[in-house]
């Protein structure tokens, strides 16, 4: 999930970026706004000014969220928590964490920041609506205010449902996990429940659509796909890190590695290596030092008329911190790289030496193996 970001800004060391969905969702909000709820709440307004209501609003939310989710990570920070970014997609946003919180006390920490920073804004908010009314403010300023308000507390209360991974299951997992000492037994009875809660949304999904509002009967169903769906994957997350914890990359690289001169011809380059040994990405190695790596699926940018003429250094991507890892990195740390710059091979560099390369199917093949002989112990 959130391979596609865009990053947006800096927030206090915190990278903020946009899923690909998320315009989608802020499409809609701007429209379900200045053609619903503001002409239903504030009639008689012009149409231009309803549109103008509904991209405030919309900014507002978006705002509201990155909050949300800073108060997470800052709390993280604070635990020693590795967030890489907050990232916003069409279901809200997600603070994205390398590792698993320390204790069950940095977990419960963590997952009530969330929701106290929206009942923070909804007072916020409602307060500014307060004093917008006494001060005669116009009715459009005032509007908007008041549905920030509103918003930020449904945010509030939505979250507090014990259904895992939204705050309120991630406090219920850090109090079983106090209670039991157990992380993964804390992991899957949150999840069981997140995924049941899933499917009751899903249920009366179906009842609204059967009773005439398919709208909100869409968005009801998606949403509960959609939890039913990351209640699982979180919980397949942790028995991951938990078979690989401890493993150092060094373990799943190969040695024999198959690299690409910077003067040999694109067509070349495909013919004798990419077809030959099916990779998607080569290191590129000059008098034996490594100085990029190329990928196959780049060529498909050049017109085969240029195949001959052009050279392996012309698509070549320099050496940098999204294409290679040092061999003594945990496998968790490779595969959230892999994640987030969508590489499926990372180049093993030691002393700014090429030592190996790491393939993700090949870190899969161990996990599956893994849990398969020990997933139940």
């Amino acid at each position: 999930m959130l391979k596609r970001t865009v990053t947006l800004f800096e927030l206090f060391g915190f990278k903020v970026g946009i899923d690909w969905t998320w315009p989608f969702l802020a499409l809609l909000i701007v429209w379900s706004l200045a053609m619903g709820f503001f002409p239903h709440e504030y009639p008689d307004l012009t149409e231009p000014t309803y549109w103008l209501m509904g991209i405030s609003g919309a900014i507002g939310l978006f705002g509201s969220l990155i909050l949300h989710e800073l108060s997470h990570s800052m709390v993280a920070r604070r635990y020693d928590i590795p967030i890489t970014r907050i990232t916003l997609f069409i279901f809200g946003g997600v603070a994205q964490m390398d590792k698993e919180p320390p204790n069950a006390t940095s977990e419960f920490r963590m997952a009530i920041a969330g929701p106290l920073a929206s009942f923070l804004l909804a007072g916020v908010f409602y307060g500014a609506y307060a004093l917008g009314h006494l001060l005669s403010l116009p009715l459009p300023v005032v509007a908007v205010l008041g549905y920030l308000g509103f918003i930020n507390l449904i945010l509030a209360v939505f979250n507090l449902f014990p259904a895992f991974p939204l705050d309120g299951g991630r406090m219920f997992r850090a109090m079983l996990w106090h209670w039991k000492r157990d992380l993964r037994w804390a992991t899957h009875l949150a999840s069981r429940i997140g995924s049941g809660f899933g499917f009751l949304l899903l249920f009366l999904g179906v009842l609204n659509i059967l009773h005439g509002r398919p709208l909100n009967g869409i968005w009801f169903c998606v949403l509960g796909l959609f939890l039913d769906r990351a209640a699982s994957a979180s919980y397949d997350q942790l028995l991951a890190r938990q078979a690989c914890e401890g493993e150092p990359i060094q373990r799943f690289m190969v040695t024999d590695v198959v690299t690409v001169p910077p003067d040999l011809s694109i067509r070349e380059f495909v013919d004798q290596y990419v077809y030959r040994h099916l990779h998607d990405i080569y290191p590129v190695v000059n008098h034996s030092q490594p100085v990029g790596c190329i990928h196959a699926r780049h060529v498909n940018n050049m017109a085969r008329e240029e195949w001959d003429h052009r050279t392996v250094k012309d698509l070549l991507i320099p050496l940098n911190d999204h294409n290679t890892i040092a061999p003594d990195t945990d496998v968790m740390q490779a595969l959230s790289l892999m994640n987030r710059t969508g590489n499926s091979r990372l180049l093993v560099m030691a002393d700014k030496h090429l030592v190996g390369i790491v393939a993700l199917k090949d870190i899969l093949k161990f996990l599956s193996l893994k849990l398969d002989l020990e997933g139940n112990q």
